[in-house]
C-alpha cells in the first residue's frame, strides 16, 4: 500500500465486476474511501464487503446507470461516506450489446451466432442492425457516462477540484474492436471526456479517459467461443499476445486520480498490449 489516495472519496460506476470492481479495490488499497454502484446490486455489496473485510471504507448500491436519478443517489451516498467529498469519479458501467448481462454467456452465444450467421453475407449486418438496440447501448455506455459525469461536477466546481475518468475503449478509435452499437457509444465517450476538460479544466477539474484493449472479464468471455481461426487472428492482431487484466486497467485508474497526473486532462490512455498504436 502507497496510500497515493489516502483521505480522499471515489465514485465508481459499473463497480461490481471487472474493471470497476478492479478499480474499486485498487482505490481502497491506496487509501481512498469508495462508494460503488452497479446494476447488479448484490455485486456492488459483495465489493463493498470486499473492501471493508480489508479495512477500508465503501458502500454499494444498486444504479441503473443510464438513469440521472440512480446516478443522483450514488454520489449522495458518497458525499455522507466521504464527509462532503468527492475526489474521483471512475464510469466503468457499460455493456457490449442490448443484452449483455455480466456473466450471462447464454446472451453473449446468441450475439455471436448471429454475427457469424452474416459472414457468407457481408454489409447485410449493418443493413439489419436494431436501431433500438444501439439506442440502449448508447443509453448505457454515453449517456450513462454524461449522467456519472453532471452529478459529481457540482461537488468538484465547488471544491475546485476533482478527477472524473471515463472508461473508454480501443473501439472509440478502431471501428474493428466491437459491435456496431459499443464502437459508436464509445467513440463519443471519447469525444464527451475531450469536451469535458474544455469546459471543466478552467475550474480545476481534470477529465480523462481510459481506453482498454481486450481485458480478461466477463465482457470478453465470449472471445473464448470464436472459432480458432478468429480468436488466433485476435491474438496476433495484440503484440504482447495476451489480454489485459483488470488489475491493470486499474492502475492507470489511479494515476489519473492522483496527483502523479496533476497536469493531465483532456487525454486518454490506451493498455492495450500494443493494439491500438497508430
Amino acid at each position: 500500500m502507497t496510500n497515493r489516495l489516502d483521505g480522499r472519496v471515489a465514485v465508481i460506476t459499473g463497480g461490481g465486476n471487472g474493471i470497476g470492481r478492479a478499480c474499486a479495490l485498487k482505490f481502497a488499497t491506496e487509501g481512498a474511501a469508495v462508494a460503488l454502484g452497479d446494476i447488479q446490486a448484490d455485486a456492488a455489496e459483495a465489493v463493498a464487503a470486499e473492501v471493508e473485510a480489508r479495512g477500508g471504507r465503501a458502500l454499494g448500491l444498486r444504479v441503473e446507470a443510464s438513469t440521472r436519478a440512480d446516478n443522483d443517489a450514488l454520489v449522495a451516498a458518497a458525499l455522507d461516506l466521504g464527509g462532503g467529498r468527492i475526489d474521483a469519479l471512475v464510469t466503468a458501467a457499460g455493456i457490449s450489446h442490448a443484452n449483455y448481462w455480466s456473466g450471462d454467456v447464454d446472451a453473449d452465444v446468441k450475439v455471436l451466432a448471429g454475427a457469424l450467421d452474416y459472414l457468407e453475407r457481408p454489409g447485410w449486418d449493418f443493413v439489419d442492425t436494431d436501431i433500438d438496440q444501439v439506442r440502449r447501448v448508447i443509453d448505457v455506455n454515453l449517456i450513462g457516462t454524461m449522467h456519472a459525469m453532471q452529478a459529481v461536477s457540482p461537488v468538484m466546481l465547488d471544491a475546485g477540484r476533482g478527477s472524473i475518468i471515463t472508461i473508454a475503449s480501443v473501439a472509440a478509435k478502431h471501428p474493428d474492436a466491437g459491435p456496431l452499437g459499443y464502437t459508436l457509444s464509445k467513440a463519443a465517450v471519447w469525444m464527451l471526456t475531450k469536451k469535458a476538460a474544455r469546459m471543466l479544466g478552467p475550474a480545476g477539474v481534470r477529465v480523462n479517459a481510459i481506453g482498454p484493449g481486450f481485458i480478461d472479464t466477463s465482457m470478453t468471455k465470449i472471445t473464448e467461443l470464436f472459432p480458432d481461426e478468429q480468436r488466433a487472428q485476435l491474438m496476433d492482431s495484440i503484440p504482447l499476445r495476451r489480454k489485459g487484466e483488470a488489475d491493470e486497467i486499474a492502475d492507470c485508474a489511479v494515476f489519473l486520480a492522483g496527483d502523479e497526473s496533476s497536469y493531465f486532462t483532456g487525454a486518454i490512455l490506451h493498455p492495450d498490449g500494443g493494439f491500438f498504436t497508430d
